[in-house]
């Protein structure tokens, strides 16, 4: 019997179980809203490097369970079945700030990541890979999956530490999220951003803790049935669902990979690269799978809420096992560079961001704003749980018109997700101008995402441009 899986699973659920624990008990994790699988993931963290290698145990299990959940749990997500999208002229304009936000979070952190990183290589650091700028992006605005998927194929072009150096990224990144987001939501009601009635549920011992009490005699509905026990557990029937389009998404993959190792090296390169990208081919394949179900009028058996348990679930583990998936031997020539990065991307995410949230919105200002701050340096519920801080029945239509914009941000942002082995080709076919490429196309989103910020925010683009929130 191999148990190694189950050994590993187990070691990451117990951990899940001492962060919940610690959270539930420790003040200072609740004061500053530290999620449960950051604990997870620092306790995880210590044990894979200083006491794992004395049982024989290594850390190459996480890595792998990061990237297959990552894919998971965008087809999780993408499954779903949204609602029919506002069609007046104020549901556009917003939707179109949300999509000009977010690209422009890209934008940033992109090319200043790769402008950094040429800085670095022409100064200090001449032996610096140059896709280490995209690390940036990929673990503030991406996440660890994707971190971690793609620094992976890096590995095997030159990068030496690739995927610890993208996980250790992330985790920079949801350290700042946690953090900044209180600093934030303090800052917002001490300065009158937000009304302080709208951050009462920041004391609420549930948020604090992470526990409902046994007092709560109302407790929130994770999902609903929509099968019949007798015949299929409904939870059985969304894990299979979800599954299977996993397994269509791995069997589209590999034929692509056929066709393309018959073109040469160069498309058996390219092939290589897209395995690093499969959450994209997830995605598609999600898409596809629910447009077909919704052709024979079955997509009413998807139940929405269970499909977010199971991207919460996805996410969850992602986050701990990413963390401790990190080799602190691998990242050790690095502290310089992570650190010039996580500076950059600090002052991206808590500096640029609200100033430019708060005056291309209309409405809302301050909570469409977070739900974008915790996106840009996390993942989408990590966004969504800023939010439920200040808006806890999700009450404001800031929630479903983000949920909106999802999609259509996904598809502009393919371009830039393809170009990100565009630095490290430019080593592996000693072609510096591939370097300098992914420079333009990121200083191309930069730019795309200002116009547009000119055009939705108008007068207000640069009203009372020495403050960093905006307020009428």
């Amino acid at each position: 019997m191999n148990w190694n899986f189950f050994y590993h699973i187990g070691i990451i659920s117990l951990s899940l179980l001492l962060a919940a624990l610690l959270r539930a008990r420790i003040r200072f994790f609740q004061r500053y809203l530290i999620p449960s699988p950051i604990i997870s993931g620092i306790l995880l963290l210590v044990f894979y490097n200083f006491i794992a290698p004395f049982f024989g145990l290594k850390n190459d299990f996480l890595g792998e369970i990061v990237y297959h959940l990552l894919n998971i749990s965008f087809i999780a997500m993408l499954l779903r079945v949204t609602p029919k999208q506002k069609k007046d002229g104020k549901g556009r304009r917003t939707l179109a700030a949300n999509v000009t936000a977010v690209m422009g979070q890209y934008g940033l952190q992109c090319f200043f990541g790769l402008l950094f990183t040429a800085i670095m290589i022409a100064t200090f650091k001449p032996d610096l890979f140059p896709a280490f700028g995209f690390t940036l992006p990929l673990g503030f605005e991406l996440g660890p999956g994707q971190a971690y998927s793609i620094g992976i194929g890096w590995e095997k072009m030159g990068f030496r530490g690739g995927s610890s150096v993208g996980l250790t990224m992330a985790a920079i990144g949801f350290l700042i999220g946690s953090f900044g987001g209180v600093v934030l939501i303090n800052q917002g009601l001490k300065r009158g951003w937000i009304g302080k009635e709208s951050a009462q549920r920041i004391n609420d011992r549930s948020v604090r803790t992470g526990f409902f009490s046994r007092l709560d005699t109302e407790r929130p509905i994770g999902s609903y049935l929509s099968t019949d026990g007798e015949s299929l557990d409904s939870l059985t029937y969304h894990v299979a669902l979800v599954m299977a389009t996993y397994l269509i998404s791995w069997a589209f993959l590999s034929g692509l990979t056929v066709l393309l190792n018959l073109i040469g090296p160069l498309g058996s390169d390219l092939a290589k690269s897209l395995w690093g990208i499969n959450f994209v081919f997830s995605s598609f394949c999600a898409i596809g799978v629910k447009l077909i179900m919704r052709a024979f009028k079955v997509e009413t058996t998807i139940d929405n809420a269970t499909c977010n348990r199971l991207s919460g679930l996805s996410v969850d583990l992602t986050v701990a096992s990413s963390l401790g998936a990190i080799s602190l031997v691998s990242i050790q020539g690095y502290w310089i560079p992570i650190l010039v990065l996580t500076l950059l991307g600090m002052f991206i995410t808590l500096v640029i961001l609200p100033w430019y949230c708060s005056r291309i919105y209309d409405d809302h200002q301050f909570f469409r704003m977070l739900v974008i701050y915790g996106t840009a340096t996390g993942t989408l519920p990590t966004g969504l749980a800023l939010l439920r801080v200040v808006d806890k029945e999700f009450e404001t239509p800031v929630a479903t018109d983000y949920l909106y914009s999802v999609g259509i941000v996904f598809i502009l942002a393919i371009p830039i997700i393809l170009s990100v082995n565009l630095p490290a080709f430019s080593v592996t076919h000693n072609n510096p101008i591939l370097f300098t490429f992914a420079i333009l196309i990121s200083a191309f989103y930069m730019l795309a995402s200002f116009v547009s910020y000119l055009l939705i925010a108008k007068k207000r683009s640069f009203a009372k441009a020495g403050t960093l929130f905006y307020t009428e």
